[in-house]
């Protein structure tokens, strides 16, 4: 079986009105798609939300594996948080300046995953979803917005 990969993106201010549409698409991209491997950030409201989903999901399929994506890991020391498998920071991201770490980490991310999960706002989110949707079109990710 292929190694299905998925990341999250969204807005730093997304409500937890969302929650319960995000906790049932985790379980799609589960159950329909085949996804074991998801990648989710650390700042912001979204990625908290994304991670209590991720590690309730976990209870019922034990078998996915969850990676804290890390955009400043050579910076701060960090040890695997409980409930995750694993860090992730991607590479050629040390060569990349401060300010725009998790922008190049969230990049990186889309080129290297099967799906994405956004609940994008502005800013960044909005165009890292922008710049998925392009690679979408060409079959390289599948994007789901919530």
């Amino acid at each position: 079986m292929n190694n299905k990969t998925c990341f999250f993106i969204g807005s730093r201010h997304s409500s937890s009105d969302i929650r319960e549409q995000l906790v049932e698409v985790i379980e799609k991209h589960i159950v329909e798609y085949g996804v074991t491997t998801f990648t989710v950030g650390r700042y912001g409201n979204f990625d908290s939300m994304v991670q209590g989903a991720l590690r309730e999901t976990k209870k019922r399929h034990s078998e996915i594996e969850i990676y804290l994506l890390l955009p400043y890991a050579l910076t701060q020391k960090t040890e695997t948080p409980k409930g995750f498998d694993g860090t992730l920071y991607p590479d050629g991201l040390e060569k990349v300046p401060f300010r725009l770490a998790i922008v190049q980490a969230n990049r990186y991310m889309v080129q290297n995953s099967d799906y994405l999960i956004a609940h994008p706002g502005i800013g960044n989110s909005r165009n890292i979803v922008e710049f998925a949707q392009k690679r979408e079109k060409r079959g390289l990710i599948k994007v789901t917005l919530l």
